[in-house]
């Protein structure tokens, strides 16, 4: 009766954190109905297992300025997930990555759209390029360097 009652905690306590996370992973995009390199994205992130809301807006830019995303990181597309801002073309496992790590800052950016980047691929052609973390101060620190 004991271990089947504990079994039942540990099922009711797993579905909580299954649940949780699979929250946490529930992608909002921002972003202009005729943008090709955002879908790609989006089909990206969908690949490894993040549920995308779509939301194509007029005026991106007034979605990076109300999420303060500053000139020198925008990107085409902003994205929101778990209290957190992502700016451009930013791989699946930095998002995974901030969801786990959890840092104090608004979130992660790509700046501009670098060849190689997910949406950005062109055959070969690849730059490198870094995904920025974004403090609370307006700072900036690398993330993840590709």
């Amino acid at each position: 009766m004991i271990i089947r009652k504990s079994l039942r905690l540990a099922i009711a306590t797993a579905a909580l954190v299954l649940g949780s996370a699979a929250n946490a992973a529930a992608l909002t995009v921002y972003k202009s109905a005729s943008c090709g390199c955002c879908a790609k994205w989006v089909e990206h992130v969908e690949k490894h297992g993040f549920t995308v809301t779509v939301v194509n807006v007029d005026d991106v830019m007034a979605v990076k300025a109300k999420s303060g995303i500053p000139d020198s990181l925008a990107s085409c597309h902003t994205t929101m997930v778990g209290g957190y801002v992502v700016e451009g073309h930013v791989p699946a496992a930095d998002i995974k990555k901030l969801i786990a790590e959890k840092p104090k800052a608004k979130g992660i950016a790509v700046a501009g759209m670098p060849m190689g980047a997910p949406g950005m691929e062109h055959g070969d052609h690849r730059q490198p390029y870094d995904t920025m973390l974004l403090k609370s101060d307006g700072s900036t620190a690398i993330f993840a360097r590709h």
